[in-house]
């Protein structure tokens, strides 16, 4: 069920890593909305289709700001639909270069916490009816 997002900037083309580990949600605007294929955690990833990006600060402010205002869109939603304990945010780039943002819902409970979910979590990818569920909820909470 991997939809690949479409090209919104010139020469734009999604990590193909990433494009391996998550389902598409949604095009916010300026970012592609995805989902990390692993039910452990509530963990979606926003990336700039902006063409050629590795660094925030990079992108025009404009385009930052636009970034900042998707990113908290999706904060709102994890923290809406999920209620975690804490919400991780970050930026790494040392494995995928392409500008990615994380944003993860994290439980007491979670089988990673507290240290990071990068490379400690199980594989655990979502069935096809929770899938389906997910991408519906997420949508419709989001309004795309």
């Amino acid at each position: 069920m991997n939809e690949v997002t479409k090209e919104t900037e010139e020469h734009f083309k999604l990590d193909e890593r990433l494009k391996a580990d998550c389902e598409f949600v949604a095009n916010m605007g300026l970012c592609s909305l995805l989902l990390m294929n692993n039910a452990s955690v509530p963990w979606f990833i926003l990336v700039p289709n902006v063409a050629h990006t590795t660094e925030l600060t990079s992108l025009p402010i404009t385009q930052q700001q636009k970034v900042l205002y998707e990113m908290n869109q999706v904060s709102a939603m994890v923290t809406s639909l999920y209620s975690p304990d804490k919400l991780n945010i970050g930026a790494l780039g040392n494995v995928v270069s392409q500008l990615h943002i994380h944003v993860i819902g994290r439980f007491t409970n979670d089988p990673a916490w507290p240290g990071p979910v990068w490379g400690q979590l199980a594989g655990n990818a979502y069935n096809e009816a929770h899938l389906i569920q997910q991408l519906t909820d997420i949508r419709a909470y989001l309004r795309l």
